[in-house]
């Protein structure tokens, strides 16, 4: 880090300036902890400063987490959620526990690296390799669990990921300085969920447009896979090893989640995918400034500010969902969705609430010969779809090359330019796509007229797609 970049990560610290929060980490050589740049503690003195771009970096350098403003629990980086290099595609996956289900060599191989140069990348991008950095979430995941279950430690420590319980005692102290049996008796909170349950707060940024967010997921919310309660947002989830649910609620300054899950070595898969349902790691601030910029889309933005993409739980069900709803009316897709899910996902082992499936995996679709609907050319693309998802030949995950997953959707006859930018927008988390095709987004720029410019809005066009969309809604209200 050059003299440049140290001042300015330290005139964030003496400002305490949360939006900087997950960019990067400060850790202090007379205390030996690390925290987030908006601690309220005594800002230290520069000669004892070092500033690191991942909690794992710090951990590794000999710094244990403070306490007081627990920098672990910070949204992500908006940096890697952003970023198509390899990079940003190693830190996804490894958010969604890769490295814990396959290894190193497993998310080496999904990436097209060798571990050697992999490990290399990382270490120059974020200061840690891949084994540190899932340690880093594993101690995360573990303390969820200690402060918010009553579960037996030895049963924390394998649901969190760790191979032994050893091991997970030694992480714990090395990277928070206390016991498991400490931190459990000095817990914040322990919400009373019932059995089976976890309670965890989602961090995010502020502003933080929820109440656009969750009109957009109930809009589209399949019969027995989603359901809006009130102010609850709750869906199934096919995770790696069983099935979730998952109860979401906004808060002041934070994202209030419970999870059910049948195997809890999920719970790491399970709450990022919650994040980039929400697109909780966002940088609205950086989003903001640049749309705010543009005259035509500036009071848009005034008018809601922190706007977000919500993404999804599943990529190949995002797409599914996407070729359903061509050339048809959102309330039509969820109906033809909801018989899809009814028909060929997987039920829950006892409902709960309105919920009853998982959504249909491609594989499952791809082997039934039925239409449930849909007219010939839509079933067609669905098929194909389908078949490619299953085949290996498409891939959805966190961690795919952007680009090629969208030249390879792009080439599936019936699936046109609209589709694969939504796809690209909700399920391959792409900030700039744009899907300038959508009629709703067309009528919306022709109402702002010839000074509405969609070139002045990269990177974020995909936010600027969302603020059209919703102008139509405000428009017609």
């Amino acid at each position: 880090m050059d003299a440049g970049e140290f001042e300015n990560c330290y005139r964030a610290v003496q400002s305490r300036d949360p939006r900087f929060d997950g960019w990067f980490f400060t850790a202090v050589t007379s205390t030996g902890i690390y925290c987030r740049p908006s601690c309220p503690a005594i800002t230290p003195r520069r000669a004892n400063v070092r500033f690191y771009p991942s909690a794992a970096a710090a951990q590794g350098a000999g710094f244990r987490a403070c306490r007081r403003c627990r920098p672990e629990a910070v949204p992500g980086s908006p940096d890697w959620d952003r970023r198509a290099d390899i990079a940003g595609r190693a830190m996804r996956l490894i958010a969604d526990g890769v490295v814990d289900r396959e290894g190193v060599s497993g998310l080496a191989r999904r990436l097209g690296y060798s571990e050697r140069q992999l490990n290399r990348r990382l270490l120059d991008s974020v200061g840690a390799g891949p084994l540190a950095l899932a340690r880093s979430q594993r101690a995360r995941t573990a303390r969820i669990l200690i402060e918010t279950t009553s579960l037996p430690l030895a049963q924390v420590a394998f649901g969190a990921g760790f191979a032994s319980v050893r091991q997970f005692n030694d992480t714990v102290r090395q990277v928070f300085g206390a016991t498991p049996s400490e931190l459990r008796r000095s817990g914040r909170y322990e919400p009373e969920v019932g059995p089976g349950a976890v309670a965890i707060r989602l961090s995010r940024r502020q502003p933080f447009d929820g109440a656009a967010l969750w009109r957009f997921l109930a809009a589209r919310a399949v019969p027995g896979v989603e359901e809006v309660v009130g102010d609850t947002y709750r869906r199934t989830l096919d995770l790696p090893r069983g099935a979730g649910v998952v109860s979401l609620r906004p808060a002041a300054h934070h994202v209030d989640a419970l999870v059910r899950l049948e195997d809890l070595r999920d719970l790491t898969a399970a709450v990022q995918r919650c994040r980039r349902l929400l697109d909780l790691d966002a940088d609205p601030v950086a989003v903001d400034a640049i749309l705010g910029d543009d005259p035509a889309l500036r009071p848009l933005v005034a008018a809601a500010p922190g706007k977000r993409v919500p993404g999804t739980v599943d990529g190949d069900e995002l797409a599914i969902r996407a070729v359903i709803g061509q050339q048809v009316s959102v309330s039509c897709a969820r109906a033809l969705a909801g018989r899809l899910a009814a028909a060929r996902g997987e039920p829950l082992a006892a409902p709960d609430g309105g919920l009853t499936h998982r959504f249909p995996s491609a594989a499952a679709l791809a082997a039934s010969g039925d239409r449930m609907g849909l007219t010939g050319p839509r079933h067609l693309a669905l098929v194909r779809l389908t078949t490619a998802l299953t085949s290996g030949d498409l891939a959805l995950d966190p961690g795919v090359d952007r680009h090629e997953a969208q030249a390879r959707l792009a080439a599936i006859p019936g699936i046109g330019p609209w589709t694969t930018a939504y796809i690209a927008m909700r399920a391959l988390g792409d900030p700039d796509a744009f899907p300038g095709a959508d009629h709703g987004i067309r009528r919306a720029l022709a109402a702002l007229g010839a000074s509405a410019q969609p070139s002045r809005w990269r990177p974020w066009r995909a936010y600027a797609a969302h603020h059209l969309w919703d102008s139509l809604t405000t428009r017609s209200a």
